[in-house]
């Protein structure tokens, strides 16, 4: 077999991120596999393992695209639009879906969750721009986003 070329490489890896990003965001984490990203991406699942020999991996890989997807629906400007537009954006599937692979990975010892870049930089944004007020909002929004999308759906509204 043809040595692929680094570019055919970077298409296939692309390729692949592209579709676990998709998937994560649609399936989830825990219901993505290597076997439907082969079936989605037609490439084998040896194939897939070898650019990404760890299913975390994945995550790391995607950590700055999910957090950058996850603020771009928040309105930092004072403390009513950002609690405002967190409402907003939980109606938003990929939103939810981001605030639950938060919830996903806190109990998995293969993620460092303070490291998980949409909750971190949600918060870090609110105390640049808000000061701890700000930051503490990001924490009580995510609290009331866990009852919100696991338990009392009325929570968020208060």
């Amino acid at each position: 077999m043809a040595k692929r070329s680094k570019i055919q490489t970077k298409q296939t890896v692309q390729q692949i991120l592209d579709e676990a990003m998709k998937q994560i965001l649609d399936l989830g984490y825990d219901a993505m596999s290597y076997s439907t990203l082969s079936e989605a991406t037609g490439i084998s699942r040896t194939g897939i393992s070898h650019h990404f020999p760890h299913k975390i991996d994945f995550l790391k890989q995607l950590d700055s695209r999910i957090a950058n997807l996850f603020i771009e629906r928040l309105d930092f400007s004072c403390i009513q639009s950002l609690q405002t537009s967190w409402k907003n954006a939980l109606k938003i599937p990929y939103f939810r879906a981001i605030i639950r692979l938060f919830f996903s990975i806190c109990g998995s010892n293969q993620v460092d969750v303070e490291r998980y870049k949409a909750i971190s930089l949600a918060s870090d944004k609110a105390l640049s721009e808000l000061g701890e007020q700000g930051r503490l909002l990001v924490n009580a929004l995510v609290g009331q986003s866990a009852l919100a999308l696991f338990g009392q759906p009325n929570e968020v509204n208060r």
